[in-house]
């Protein structure tokens, strides 16, 4: 059986990551290790997976623009609470937290822990690979097209 060619957007998407993760392993083995960072445990990350997983975050999220929940093209380097026009909870707006790998890692994982009070109701992504895979889709999904301005 023949195996069908990925869309042009996957295949840039792909090729993104497989760039990341080798500037990762070649950065050594142990980095980013800490706090439950499935991303740095793993040679590369599965982007496709990562964007099934996104599919639960898509009833309240998008990428270009807000929701219920807030945008998450630029996601990676905002401060929580930060998009202009958006509803944040007191909580978020007061977390202190900047978007990036560790930070997403951890709120993805518990985020009623991480931040009490948000307004984020979902129970979160308790496998490690579901968090991994998704922190890199939005990472590489955010230098997509639809998140260019």
């Amino acid at each position: 059986m023949r195996r069908r060619r990925p869309p042009c957007r996957w295949a840039a998407l792909l090729g993104a990551a497989l760039a990341v993760a080798l500037a990762s392993a070649g950065a050594g083995a142990g980095a980013g290790a800490g706090a439950g960072g499935a991303s740095a445990t793993r040679a590369v990350a599965d982007l496709a997976h990562g964007e099934q997983v996104y599919l639960r975050c898509q009833a309240c999220h998008a990428l270009a623009y807000d929701r219920v929940g807030p945008r998450h093209c630029g996601l990676f380097g905002r401060r929580a609470g930060s998009v202009p026009g958006f509803a944040y909870s007191a909580a978020m707006k007061k977390s202190g937290l900047t978007w990036d790998e560790k930070t997403l890692d951890l709120f993805l994982r518990k985020p009623l822990a991480l931040v009490p009070g948000t307004a984020m109701t979902y129970d979160g992504v308790p496998d490690a690979r579901d968090r991994g895979d998704l922190i890199a889709y939005l990472r590489q999904a955010g230098s997509s097209p639809e998140c260019r301005p």
